[in-house]
């Protein structure tokens, strides 16, 4: 895991400082990578990439990037791990190529060279890369298919800029400092900037599952992969087996390192289960990581100490309250890359983790997801049924809409007549049952910080899901929406804001592909039931237990405390009685501002 840059010029008399721009991308980028940092050029200056090490595959010098192949065709900068690096190795070697390391970064160049663009669907892992090709005079940047590594674009007079971290773009002013206003309506209205757009007018996120090739001044993204439930045949196999075959399978390709491997243990059932099948597979000497906060209704120190006595892991807890996090909320804000209503909680974990040493830890992030363990899977369908039957009357739906958006007391059923004024499906409502702000509010907050007029905001296009089953249609809304632009993001930046390399073995283009060809009847069920018999190791006392998310007491804290900090935001937002989770989006927005 490490942090990627570069500059592309389709004409090499428009590179003057050029080294000066690579070398503030390198700076803005170093946390990613304290372990060694590179800068290359390529001899006809039309392609500059740096590159910042977090040293966890091939420990030598040999990992050095940016890499040079060893004809002096091609050069690569890579962020992220490729899982199934050996066996791909393997198979390059059987047909004559011959290796000058251990590192995983060659064999990507070795897989360019034979396959071209197509490599990317021989790829097991999280990445984000560039390639360099000096005879075609071509890059290939790629993003891995989950979304779990980002990399943000920007194209203007004929060069095209990248970096794994927005602010590296805005560090070296190789991006406008314009507020988009579209991302701006739509943080609030969800509380995540949506790819690919970003809160920087004409800077993209490169989607998930997608590549971009880059030729002559001319940038084209293409999709090699999306989320796709397809339930298959499996009469001839048990889904519980299945199950836990491809869970087992992806936590021992989870483990692959040259530096010891932690885990963040909460009270909740995704990572047990992820310690679970680390023992099983063969895993000891494991480290584990939880955190207890002051509120009895959120902390699950207990239960995660319980849990990891249980499984024999060396573990380690840290307690906060909110005046110890307010020493660590100025640090949170300066790696604030885009503002979310989440991350805080990454944040400080990952330092303790790091304070003991680690590099790589993994997380049970997607279980719910991918298993069904929101409310969600029953509240959006029940939603969106409601609004069919209410635009089965001509008017009916829209009028209702528009009353309850304005004058519904509370903010659930204000968000409900956003819903029932667009069209009733699956990704509207559930846009409406995660939202922040009503639709409405949300275009007005960011006419006020854009600075223009809310009617000149458009509507942002609807989100594509795969068709089928509205329970699939959720878990596609939670992979693609919430978790892909909310949870992931944030827990890359901030694990790598301590330079803690985060994996996420739930999280698993193979592990998804297997288990999507289960019914969602049967991998759906309510309380994650396939996914605790399928690892029956899961003590009761953690699958028994009330759903609890991995949450700091925030509403407590703003309310006490923190409530100083946050209480001018509230006047400016201009609605009645706004939760914590809407000063504190409308805090973080503002707090961004200031620092770009």
């Amino acid at each position: 895991m490490c942090g990627i840059a570069g500059i592309l010029n389709a004409d090499a008399s428009a590179t003057t400082e050029l080294e000066e721009k690579l070398a503030l991308l390198r700076r803005s980028l170093k946390h990613r990578g304290p372990d060694d940092e590179g800068l290359w050029v390529s001899a006809d200056r039309l392609a500059g990439l740096v590159h910042t090490r977090l040293a966890i595959l091939d420990l030598s010098p040999g990992g050095h990037q940016p890499m040079v192949s060893a004809d002096g065709n091609t050069c690569i900068v890579f962020n992220g791990e490729i899982y199934n690096f050996r066996s791909l190795r393997e198979e390059l070697e059987r047909e004559g190529q011959v290796f000058r390391t251990h590192s995983d970064t060659e064999v990507l160049l070795k897989l360019y060279q034979r396959d071209g663009a197509a490599m990317v669907k021989s790829l097991r892992g999280m990445f984000a890369f560039c390639i360099w090709d000096r005879l075609e005079r071509r890059a290939l940047i790629a993003r891995d298919p989950m979304g779990i590594k980002p990399l943000y674009y920007s194209v203007s007079g004929g060069r095209l800029a990248f970096a794994s971290e927005l602010r590296a773009l805005q560090s070296a002013g190789l991006c406008a400092r314009c507020l988009n206003p579209s991302a701006v309506m739509q943080f609030f209205e969800t509380g995540s900037v949506p790819e690919p757009l970003t809160l920087v007018e004409g800077v993209r996120c490169l989607p998930a599952g997608h590549t971009l090739t880059w030729n002559d001044g001319e940038a084209r993204e293409q999709c090699y992969w999306k989320i796709e439930f397809n339930a298959g045949d499996i009469r001839n196999e048990n889904p519980i087996s299945l199950t836990r075959s491809a869970l087992l399978d992806s936590i021992t390709h989870h483990f692959v390192s040259d530096v010891p491997v932690g885990i963040f243990l909460s009270g909740g059932i995704d990572s047990t289960a992820v310690l679970a099948l680390a023992r099983e597979s063969g895993q000891r000497d494991i480290s584990t990581f939880s955190i207890g906060v002051d509120d009895a209704g959120l902390d699950e120190s207990s239960a995660a100490a319980r849990t990891a006595a249980h499984f024999g892991t060396k573990h380690h807890e840290k307690r906060l309250n909110a005046q110890g996090l307010a020493q660590t909320f100025s640090g949170y804000l300066s790696h604030m890359d885009q503002p979310s209503i989440d991350g805080f909680n990454t944040y400080t974990v990952s330092g303790f983790a790091r304070e003991h040493g680690m590099k790589v830890v993994l997380s049970g992030l997607g279980g719910d997801e991918l298993f069904g363990g929101y409310p969600s899977f029953q509240k959006v369908p029940q939603l969106r049924h409601l609004g069919q039957r209410l635009h089965a009357v001509p008017g009916l739906a829209q009028a209702v809409g528009w009353l309850a958006e304005r004058h519904a007391p509370r903010l659930p059923f204000q968000r409900a007549g956003s819903f029932l004024q667009r069209e009733p499906s699956t990704v509207n409502a559930f846009t409406a049952f995660r939202g922040i702000f009503a639709r409405r509010d949300a275009r007005r907050l960011a006419a006020e910080y854009c600075g223009g007029r809310s009617q000149d905001i458009s509507d942002p296009a609807p989100a594509a899901v795969s068709v089928g089953d509205e329970r699939d249609q959720v878990s596609a809304c939670e992979l693609s929406l919430y978790m892909r632009n909310q949870l992931l993001k944030d827990s890359d930046v901030m694990s790598m804001a301590h330079g803690l390399e985060l994996r996420v073995p739930l999280v698993d283009r193979v592990l998804f592909e297997t288990v999507a060809k289960i019914p969602a009847s049967t991998r759906l069920q309510p309380g994650k039931r396939l996914l605790i018999e399928a690892v029956p190791e899961v003590p009761e006392w953690i699958s028994q237990a009330p759903k609890r998310g991995f949450l700091f007491p925030y509403e407590k804290w703003l309310a006490g405390e923190w409530g100083r900090e946050f209480s001018k935001i509230s006047t400016r937002l201009g609605v009645t009685k706004p939760t914590w989770y809407q000063r504190w989006s409308g805090f973080m927005l503002e707090r961004w501002i200031e620092r770009s």
